[in-house]
């Protein structure tokens, strides 16, 4: 693990500097720009993660801005675009490609973008830190857009013997459980948000990040022996966290997540 200072800066901040902007709607939640700012110190990079708030219609002529802006080296991809930023990346990572949407890319070195999804890895990784159980576990995953495709392929790969998918859109969950069940790796199938005999609970919509936002899973449904993760980044506690710690349950949060993919990303950037 890195020793950093808080809130270190690059030592030069001039001309020379790379950026990897973060884009993402909305984007007051994230955490990554100052650990990100801080790792690239830390590893002698003189280069600055900096939060781009870009709304969905926006995307494209933000993209070909940022292409054409030659100090930006990579992009950190958020909620609403890692899948249409898929499309503007001319090679990717298997799982990227599996999933057709990415969180992370970087410059090819004839200027294209390579893409990358690393969500599920910094999840499961995340999970497993703060004492989820996850080989041999029986998981409810909410949520099956890019974060939760992510984190699906992730948990199989981690082990998991049985992985139910929901989400409110039917068809994207049914969608994602045959994607991943070709993967050959423990039980899939969609299910209710109903986390019954599960050992596992994982949030991976947005559900939680305003303060009337329902409960992903409801809280009368949890026990104690359950372990509860949320995606959702810049609020702690989420409400189903909190409901969660209340009843005994070990959780983690988003923050969480970005400190485990603080290191993945340097490497993917820095190479």
């Amino acid at each position: 693990m890195i020793q950093r200072k808080r809130n270190q800066m690059p030592k030069k901040l001039d001309g020379d500097t790379r950026l990897f902007p973060i884009i993402g709607d909305p984007i007051k939640f994230v955490k990554s720009p100052q650990g990100l700012t801080d790792g690239f110190a830390a590893r002698g990079s003189n280069a600055v993660c900096i939060p781009m708030q870009v709304a969905k219609d926006d995307l494209d002529a933000v993209m070909h801005a940022l292409t054409s802006t030659g100090n930006v080296d990579g992009l950190l991809v958020t909620m609403p675009h890692k899948f249409p930023a898929f499309s503007y990346c001319a090679t990717n990572s298997d799982t990227a490609r599996l999933l057709g949407g990415v969180s992370v890319m970087r410059r090819n070195a004839d200027g294209s973008w390579h893409g990358d999804m690393l969500d599920g890895l910094a999840f499961v990784k995340a999970q497993i830190d703060h004492g989820a159980c996850v080989k041999d576990g029986r998981a409810l995953l909410i949520g099956a857009g890019a974060a939760g495709s992510a984190i699906a392929i992730a948990l199989l790969e981690a082990g998991v013997c049985e992985l139910i998918i929901h989400d409110t859109d039917v068809s994207r969950s049914t969608r994602l459980s045959e994607l991943v069940a070709d993967l050959g790796r423990g039980c899939v199938r969609v299910g209710p948000a109903d986390p019954t005999g599960c050992t596992l609970v994982f949030n991976a919509t947005p559900m939680g990040l305003a303060d009337h936002d329902p409960l992903p899973v409801s809280g009368d449904l949890l026990n104690s022996s359950m372990f509860v993760g949320d995606v959702i980044a810049g609020r702690g506690a989420t409400p189903l966290l909190s409901a969660a710690q209340s009843l005994g349950c070990r959780t983690a949060h988003g923050v969480h997540m970005v400190e485990a993919v603080q290191e993945m990303m340097l490497d993917f950037f820095l190479g």
